[in-house]
């Protein structure tokens, strides 16, 4: 599962790029997603470093894990840890459209909660 991980990681940091550029296209207007102070405009970028943040996560995980040979016992680890990558960035755009969607915060949270206490648990057995 780690090969899924590190695609996941590199698409993210793609992706981190191009939303950044697009971005960068507009930061300059003040009045830009409602303001620099604006919930949507503060939503798209988190969404934006997201991506990065959680390339990085899922380039650790991939490397610790075959640099410790622990593929077998964290399948589900790796699931939770591109769960993460997914849902971040996207609930982050999506909140900045939609403020009701902030509700579904906890999908990306808690798997990348999980996944750290299972990879943990594979590095203590």
């Amino acid at each position: 599962m780690p090969d899924a991980n590190i695609f996941v990681a590199w698409v993210g940091i793609l992706l981190g790029s191009v939303a950044g550029a697009i971005q960068g296209l507009f930061f300059r207007r003040d009045d830009w997603l409602g303001g620099y102070g604006s919930w949507r405009r503060r939503m798209f970028r988190l969404g934006h470093i997201s991506f990065f943040g959680l390339a990085f996560i899922n380039l650790a995980f991939a490397l610790t894990v075959r640099s410790l040979g622990l593929e077998e016992s964290v399948a589900w680890a790796s699931r939770m840890f591109i769960l993460g990558a997914i849902t971040m960035p996207l609930l982050c755009y999506l909140s900045g459209l939609k403020d009701s969607v902030r509700h579904l915060f906890f999908i990306p949270v808690l798997s990348v909660i999980a996944g750290t206490v299972m990879l943990l648990k594979a590095l203590l057995a």
